[in-house]
This record gives C-alpha cells, structure tokens and sequence, in this order.
C-alpha cells in the first residue's frame, strides 16, 4: 500500500508503503461505537452537583406550629417542595461516568478507523510541518495548498471540524500556528484517538515515516 507524500508548499514529493496492519484492518461498527461512548463517557467532567435537603442551610426551626393554623404541616424549610430547599433527583458529583477501554479494543477501533479513512482518501501525508514562527496566515496558506494539491478541497473551506493535524512529536510553533481555527485541532500521533479521528473529517499526517511508526506500536500493543 502506497500513498504520496506532499510537502507543505502544495508539491508532489515522494511517497510512503503503509503497514496493512494498521491501514488495512476490517471495519467492525460495534467495536468503534463501544469505544467512542467510552471516550465521551471517560470525558465527562460530573461536575454538576446539587445540594439535597441534608445539605441546604436553615430549616432548623418548624415553619409554624403542627395544629391549629388552618395550613399544611411542614416540618422544615430545607424540604425539597419550599423554595430554597433541597433537590430532589438532582446531579450529584459523586457518579462517576467513566467506562473501562482494553487496550486490544482500544487499538482494533484505531486500526479500523485509520483503515476508513484511508479508503475514504481522508489521510493527507505532508512530508514536514515546519514554521519559524507562530502565524496563522501561513497555516491557512498551507492548508490551502494541500487541499489543491491532493484534490481535497473541502480541506481548506469546511466551515466545521474540516482536519485534524497529526504530529509525531509536538512542535508549539504548529499549534500556536493553527489554534486560531475554529475547524482544525493539532494532536500527537501518540494521542490521537478514535473519536478525534471520527470528529473530524481528515486526517493530516505530518512527518508520515515517524507518525506511521507510533501508529503501528499503538495497533500491535500486546
């Protein structure tokens, strides 16, 4: 399996055998879905919390005497049916919403997904992401010269979730480059997972030989 490697110009510039390993793998639905509610799940942050009536303050005196008033009995203002008073039912940050993910499953959903893209023609190889200073403007340049060079032009114009950037090693320069995109993300090959892969629609791997590497140790963890 080959693919042609671009450079940051727009240009032809060599080209890369891929391991079938890891861009040859069956697409198996079910592990992918499992694998992204893990994700979603495991990034939940549980942080909405509300206080129930053991924990609202006041109430320690009764409302009113129990008889003889002609109105309900209350026993406290904490109840939950006072206003001011506790929850009843409400998010508690005590749950914990996250979901255990083996490893083989883990790297059978990445293999597969990676697989997708590749015959989607969703993966756009660039030989080296290199800039001497952080500046958007040439990051929009380079975007778009891959999308005209590798025939992809919906890289350059997708109003949302358009790449995700794949380095084989953080570069800050690149990210600080490409953080002012509302429709791009920069993630480490060692990083990347199944759901950033879904999110966005192509996949663009800088430094291919090095990320490739990091992808296959990933798939044929044991």
């Amino acid at each position: 399996m080959k693919e042609t490697i671009y450079t940051q110009e727009g240009q032809t510039k060599d080209s890369i055998t891929l391991p079938e390993t890891v861009f040859a793998a069956p697409f198996n639905a079910d592990l992918v879905h499992g694998v992204v509610v893990a994700l979603q799940a495991n990034a939940r942050a549980g942080s909405a919390h509300t206080k129930d009536r053991s924990e609202v303050s006041g109430g320690g005196k009764k409302p009113w005497r129990q008889k003889g008033t002609g109105r309900a009995r209350h026993g406290s203002r904490r109840s939950p049916i006072w206003t001011g008073g506790g929850v009843t039912f409400g998010p508690r940050n005590e749950r914990d919403f996250s979901k255990k993910i083996n490893k083989k499953v883990k790297a059978k959903a990445l293999a597969a997904v990676l697989s997708r893209k590749l015959a989607d023609q969703e993966i756009v190889f660039v030989e080296k992401l290199s800039l001497e200073a952080p500046k958007t403007t040439v990051a929009k340049q380079i975007m778009t010269a891959l999308a005209k060079v590798s025939e992809r032009p919906d890289l350059a114009t997708k109003r949302n979730n358009a790449a995700v950037v794949v380095l084989s090693e953080r570069d800050q320069v690149v990210e600080k480059s490409f953080q002012n995109f509302g429709n791009v993300t920069v993630v480490q090959a060692k990083d990347v997972n199944t759901l950033d892969l879904l999110t966005y629609k192509y996949v663009v791997v800088s430094d291919p030989a090095a990320a490739v590497e990091i992808f296959t140790n990933r798939v044929t963890t044991k």
